[in-house]
């Protein structure tokens, strides 16, 4: 079997005719540009691969970092990649690419190299949105989590037990910088402009959710709030932060996570689909240009993709997780080698682990319009909700409950109805289904200000 359970193409199958001795040029030298390269060895590529990276490491793992590398449980020097023995490639690490000419099938590099190739991968990624005041950003004690260098630096930074961290933005890399800032005994405060944690991933009501469990673990949680600016002291240490409530915050160590850019810069000029979201390609990762074609030679995997999914009408998706980014580049492996032959038809799915909770997902809940808790119990922090989108099932959430997904990405699959019926014991009755812009699970917690004195509890039982 091949990608994704599919049937592995033919050695016969070579419609797009990557010579046996030809040259494959991997830009971007992380998770999906590693699973491509190593793709095409066991496909049995005996040509030449130059992976290209503008960072100076190997290819390492980016999960742990906001996790186990900040919480000082794993360093960030072991958060490197497994490579198989027998893999062989050319590694251009600390140089990023800055060109692309695809009429005469060369990539340059910021040091004025041009490497030829016979097939490209693009697979760039994303970096951390910077916090958009320069001068505020280069501050003593600001840090944003994206790197394995980002991690190091913030990690030694909480090993001095600062006075209160800043957290900016409540999505997942927030949340996990959170989590492990009260996982250490510190003071953390976390500005969100959305309603409630994770809204924009999860819907009203799971982020409400959300809320409700960080503030029963001790954090100051300000939604529908904004950092007005960053202040430092006369010798350029982070001090205070100005509120767009009116409070001034006394903090020593500012974490921006305000979200991901797309690398695209280095393609201007190439008369590819590209803008802010990424760059778009087909279902078989062949990048597509600006007249809507797809290239047969220029192929994208990972963050910075954007393709038509056959389960959501074709409707561009841009998925930021780990199994995206593997399965995309094996199948652009796949189409380099062979040509057009297998479709990128996985879902999307995505962990987290935060205040003690495992959160898991499958399909698509950003999408959704309806939320229903379908199985297990809220109150008993193990619960399995589902999402829907004009009566069709496209997205589900396990919160302590990871082996129940399984099931309902079949259903999703198989175009399941919503909310969907299944024969299980732990079934709510009746199913309650709520509109994803409406507020609570159960009793609603407040949505903005101070945490009440009994949500202050940081061994407070984790509950949703």
């Amino acid at each position: 079997m091949g990608v994704g359970g599919e049937q592995r193409p033919s050695p016969a199958s070579t419609a797009a005719g990557l010579p046996g001795d030809g040259h494959v040029v991997i830009v971007g030298a992380s998770l999906a540009g590693l699973h491509g390269a190593e793709a095409l060895r066991e496909q049995g590529f005996a040509g030449q691969i130059t992976l290209v990276g503008e960072e100076p490491h190997p290819p390492y793992d980016r999960p742990p970092l906001s996790k186990r590398v900040l919480a000082g449980r794993m360093s960030a020097d072991d958060t490197g990649l497994p490579q198989r023995e027998d893999f062989e490639a050319q590694w251009r690490l600390g140089t990023a690419a800055v060109s692309l000419d695809r009429a005469a099938k060369t990539v340059t590099l910021a040091d004025g190299d041009v490497l030829g190739f016979d097939k490209l991968l693009i697979a760039t990624g994303a970096r951390a949105r910077p916090w958009p005041q320069a001068h505020e950003a280069a501050l003593d004690g600001v840090f944003s989590i994206r790197t394995r260098d980002d991690a190091r630096a913030l990690q030694a930074r909480l090993a001095t037990r600062p006075r209160r961290v800043l957290v900016i933005g409540a999505g997942f890399v927030g949340s996990e910088a959170a989590s492990v800032c009260r996982e250490l005994g510190l003071d953390v405060t976390v500005v969100e402009r959305s309603p409630a944690p994770l809204v924009g991933a999860l819907g009203g009501p799971a982020g409400s959710a959300a809320g409700r469990l960080q503030r029963r673990h001790g954090v100051d949680l300000r939604t529908n709030t904004s950092v007005r600016s960053l202040e430092g002291d006369g010798v350029g240490r982070l001090r205070r932060a100005a509120l767009s409530d009116g409070d001034i915050l006394d903090v020593d160590v500012a974490v921006v996570a305000l979200g991901a850019v797309r690398n695209v810069e280095w393609l201007a000029g190439s008369a590819l689909s590209v803008d802010g979201r990424g760059v778009r390609c087909d279902a078989y990762c062949r990048a597509v240009d600006s007249a809507g074609q797809p290239d047969d030679d220029v192929l994208v995997a990972g963050d910075i993709a954007r393709w038509p999914h056959p389960l959501f009408d074709g409707e561009l998706l841009a998925v930021e997780h780990w199994d995206n980014a593997v399965r995309q580049a094996r199948v652009a492996a796949v189409t380099m080698l062979h040509g057009p032959v297998l479709r990128h038809t996985a879902l999307p799915a995505f962990w987290s682990n935060q205040f003690g909770v495992n959160i898991k997902s499958v399909g698509v809940p950003a999408r959704a319009d309806q939320f229903a808790v379908v199985q297990g119990s809220v109150e008993n922090s193990a619960f399995v909700a589902a999402y829907g989108q004009q009566g069709r099932l496209i997205g589900a959430l396990a919160v302590n409950m990871p082996r129940a997904l399984d099931a309902y990405a079949t259903m999703i699959t198989n175009r399941a109805g919503f909310p969907p019926v299944a024969r299980i014991p732990d079934a709510p009755d009746p199913i309650r289904v709520l509109d994803t812009a409406l507020p609570p699970l159960g009793k609603a917690a407040p949505d903005a200000g101070r945490p009440r004195p009994d949500e202050q509890r940081a061994g407070a039982r984790p509950s949703l």
